[in-house]
């Protein structure tokens, strides 16, 4: 069944205002065989007489009568969609969806934000916090705008890859265990009591391969899935951790950050789908990434 259009329902509501449809017409910018036609096609839809003349005058039918308020709230909702899409239009909002992982997002993200705030005061983000292979399938769907991850993401056809900073990997230790120690190896991390990241975070299986590499497979004594949760327990002497240096800026008091031997670094880059539509807002996200990235 077909509906009325927006049209249609404006040149009816015109004529109810002026009073005839030559004057309506006028008024709509329309030739008035046009508006007629509107009208016509839209008793046909209705299936009802919707005007009538009296005194000269095109009065509404009782059933034109009862679609009065209905037709002022289409008008009124087209209206309100031209006025809600307006700041998108004219550049001066924008709202960017960001799925990243808990590190970047506390030590990483914020400045970026603020930088792409000053140059558009009415962007809204939303920031989605997970791991690389839990957010790459958000962005492929396109619940995502943007993905900021630890790097390799899952190679996905329709995904572009940016790789934008190298975060080295510190040991983080209590100032009782480290000893005077400038760096640290793999054995010596590893007779310590470990206070890693949760199993199946890229953070950790990253620890556990440089681990692997010379041999060893120590088991933690406790994994937490936050880096704010871990630097509390490394400070009051419970353990050491492996973490990104980023978090690290400064170490939290009682605790001394370590150079590993061999060294360990991750790599971070942006995520897209080649097709997204790269608006104001998320360009100047990306504009932002890259300038703190530098």
């Amino acid at each position: 069944m077909r509906e009325p259009t927006l049209r249609q329902l404006r040149t009816f509501l015109s004529v109810i205002e002026q009073g005839s449809v030559t004057e309506a017409a006028r008024a709509l910018g329309l030739t008035q065989p046009a508006a007629s036609q509107q009208l016509r096609e839209l008793e046909r839809i209705t299936g009802v007489r919707l005007l009538e003349r009296a005194g000269g005058q095109a009065l509404p039918t009782p059933a034109g009568q009862a679609l009065l308020e209905p037709a002022r709230r289409a008008q009124a909702a087209a209206e309100d969609a031209l006025a809600a899409t307006a700041p998108h239009r004219n550049g001066e909002t924008a709202l960017v969806r960001i799925g990243t992982g808990a590190t970047a997002c506390i030590f990483f993200l914020p400045a970026v934000l603020a930088e792409a705030r000053k140059a558009m005061p009415g962007l809204q983000v939303t920031v989605t916090i997970g791991n690389t292979a839990g957010l790459v399938p958000r962005l492929i769907a396109g619940e995502l705008d943007l993905g900021l991850l630890t790097l390799p993401a899952e190679p996905a056809r329709g995904l572009s890859v940016t790789p934008l900073l190298d975060d080295s990997f510190l040991a983080l230790l209590p100032e009782a265990m480290a000893k005077g120690r400038k760096h640290i190896t793999p054995p010596e991390l590893a007779a310590l009591p470990l206070i890693a990241f949760e199993a199946g975070s890229h953070t950790r299986a990253l620890g556990d391969a440089w681990f692997r590499a010379a041999g060893l497979a120590p088991a933690p004594a406790m994994a937490l899935g936050s880096v704010e949760a871990i630097k509390p327990l490394v400070g009051a002497g419970l353990g050491a951790a492996l973490l990104p240096a980023m978090a690290l800026r400064p170490p939290p008091p009682g605790t001394r950050a370590l150079a590993l031997k061999p060294a360990l670094s991750r790599q971070i880059g942006y995520v897209l789908r080649r097709e997204k539509i790269v608006d104001r807002g998320l360009r100047l996200v990306l504009k932002a990434l890259e300038k703190a990235a530098r």
